[in-house]
């Protein structure tokens, strides 16, 4: 029982922090040093990384009409699903954006988890791309965004935001805070760069749960299996109400809250694990 109750409360962080760009790796840090998971460290890794598939979920059901390439006939016509050509050329700038980070990951990621999985890293990382949300958003105030909304986002955009996605490698940077930046800084409305965003997540978030599935291997036992699908329904449930909240947030409010926030946290995990622990 106790094991399931730390289970959701890990779940609510997951789908709170991976949407709004906070970084959930730091806030899952300090959160594994009060709930701890009595299972092995390498389960518990996998966990942390395989319950994000609930919140990718959640971005498929939330955006489906915008995600499904296939339009089924109207009613009472007879034929074949036709590819929608506006979402087709998402998928292909979406999945032009993956390149750099499934590139990067594949070549860096176990030296990033050995080497730089580190509270003086993680502080940092919150500490500085907080002062980075700070600086754009004010930059932005004397800027009007070239792309208002997805669509118009170009191909050489769209790798730009993927070159960003590079840097969510490095713990406590956030993957929708780095590619959030990203498109600030290259024109992106604030909108239109929460959105590229969580579509950007949906192969990225599923590859690199599936590498670590790999490497893992599929030898549950029951409760194992148990907590990752709680975890994963957990995750799902509050990232429907975390990726509403952000874009309605958006629409009238910027980014400058997180940054504050991150910077709050930033030093929180310095304080802790420098200083007091």
């Amino acid at each position: 029982m106790l094991s399931l109750l730390k289970v959701l409360i890990l779940g609510i962080v997951e789908g709170i922090t991976e949407w709004l760009p906070i970084s959930s790796t730091g806030h899952l840090l300090l959160l594994d040093e009060f709930v701890r998971l009595d299972v092995s460290p390498e389960f518990k890794e996998l966990f942390m990384i395989v319950i994000q598939l609930g919140a990718i979920l959640a971005v498929v059901v939330l955006f489906w009409n915008r995600l499904w390439p296939f339009q089924r006939p109207k009613s009472g016509v007879s034929g074949r699903s036709v590819l929608k050509q506006d979402v087709m050329l998402l998928w292909g700038k979406v999945v032009l954006a993956c390149i750099p980070g499934a590139v990067a990951a594949l070549t860096l990621d176990d030296y990033i988890e050995a080497r730089l999985h580190t509270p003086a890293v993680i502080a940092a990382a919150l500490i500085v791309y907080g002062v980075a949300f700070l600086f754009i958003e004010s930059w932005n105030k004397t800027r009007r965004p070239k792309y208002q909304t997805v669509a118009e986002i170009p191909w050489s955009v769209a790798l730009g935001i993927g070159l960003f996605q590079v840097l969510s490698l490095i713990p406590g940077t956030s993957r929708s805070g780095s590619t959030i930046l990203g498109g600030l800084i290259l024109g992106v409305s604030r909108v239109a760069s929460a959105e590229f965003t969580f579509f950007l997540a949906v192969p990225a978030m599923f590859g690199y749960s599936l590498v670590k599935l790999l490497k893992f291997g599929l030898h549950f036992s029951t409760g194992e299996l148990g907590l990752l699908l709680v975890g994963m329904a957990v995750a799902f449930a509050v990232s429907l109400a975390a990726i509403r909240f952000l874009m309605n947030y958006v629409k009238t409010h910027d980014f400058k809250l997180f940054g504050w926030y991150r910077i709050a946290l930033g030093v929180l995990v310095l304080l802790y694990f420098l200083v007091i622990k």
